[in-house]
């Protein structure tokens, strides 16, 4: 025998779950139970059992799972906002929520347009997942269509103004954008405008709210709507501040899609000469971290962010049977965060 051969078939020797379940000296469905269903399992109990996992390097056989229980043990993600600052916060949800399962989070990055996500659904689909968690194209009929014929549980994530496919957990964003719209009157602003980057569906809703405030006040001027169809980021903050602020030198304020096009739009005011609040006033959207520590601090609207994506993760395991039905739509709502980029009094 070749020196180390058997050492090393020993190496690549597979651990079970019936081996973790005589380590830990409990049932493989035990062991099964606190990886899937965490909560079935009482704490002292679960953190051993995941102690023997860990210590034997324990790995689920997925492949194994996906006969025996019809599904890959993979939940799918599809975004277009996998590398914006403002996903960061979900993923973080969905990767603790994920973490004590046995489930496993595969993501995709998907364009905004309809088709490229229609493509990748498809994948996933074909993959037999545990669910799916999709955040773009809302209201495309052919997604709609798609989603609601999934063999598994889906999560539509980020707004919750409509009927979703099968369930979705959010905010209302046309409600946030009249809050966000209705303090900017209150603190004096008369030309507020709106800024943004592509239009999805989101982003219609925070427009359809910011109309309707204005509207109410009669003071809605289509014309102070500035967008271009592009991934938002401070330099198109910039931008579009400076082309406001050519075309409508008396626009004395911006309801931002995001916080990055605030942060923007704050830096072309400074530039520019132009105080904030007291000149032009500016709300963003999210409440990034960084809202709070510009000079002035943005206004924004915070979104809960991680809340979204833990719980996301957490419908589908309900869905599936482990743990109490899901509601099929929950709203975790929003706060308006009131800082000095809106100080100036009304």
């Amino acid at each position: 025998m070749i020196p180390g051969t058997r050492r090393r078939r020993q190496r690549q020797d597979k651990v079970t779950l019936s081996d973790v379940a005589q380590n830990a000296g409990v049932s493989a469905i035990t062991v099964s139970r606190a990886l899937r269903d965490p909560e079935k399992v009482s704490p002292p109990l679960r953190e051993a059992i995941l102690k023997v996992v860990e210590d034997m390097g324990y790995v689920p056989d997925l492949a194994a799972r996906a006969l025996a229980s019809k599904n890959s043990g993979l939940i799918g993600v599809v975004s277009p906002a996998l590398t914006s600052h403002s996903f960061l916060a979900v993923i973080r949800g969905i990767e603790d929520r994920v973490r004590p399962s046995d489930l496993r989070i595969q993501y995709a990055s998907s364009d905004t347009n309809a088709e490229d996500q229609l493509r990748l659904l498809r994948f996933f689909l074909s993959q037999n997942p545990a669910g799916l968690i999709h955040v773009g194209q809302i209201g495309d009929l052919a997604i709609d269509e798609l989603l609601r014929r999934a063999p598994c549980p889906v999560v539509e994530i980020m707004d919750v103004s409509r009927q979703p496919s099968d369930m979705a957990v959010g905010i209302d964003h046309r409600l946030a954008a009249e809050t966000a719209t209705r303090h900017l009157l209150e603190r004096g602003y008369r030309r507020i405008a709106l800024l943004g980057g592509a239009w999805d569906f989101r982003a219609r809703r925070r427009l359809e709210g910011y109309q309707a405030v204005l509207e109410e006040a009669g003071l809605f001027d289509p014309a102070l709507v500035l967008s271009i169809d592009s991934q938002s980021s401070v330099g198109l903050g910039c931008h579009l501040l400076g082309r406001l602020k050519a075309e409508f030198p008396d626009a004395d304020a911006a309801f931002c899609h995001n916080d990055d096009i605030a942060l923007g739009a704050l830096f072309e005011c400074q530039r520019r000469g132009l105080s904030v609040p007291l000149d032009f006033g500016i709300c963003g959207f999210n409440d990034l971290d960084y809202a709070g520590f510009a000079f002035p601090a943005i206004t924004s609207v915070r979104v809960p962010r991680y809340e979204i994506g833990y719980r996301a993760v957490d419908m589908i395991i309900r869905a599936a049977g482990s743990g109490a039905p899901p509601p099929k739509l929950v709203d975790l709502g929003y706060q308006l965060v009131q800082r000095g980029s809106t100080a100036r009094q009304a």
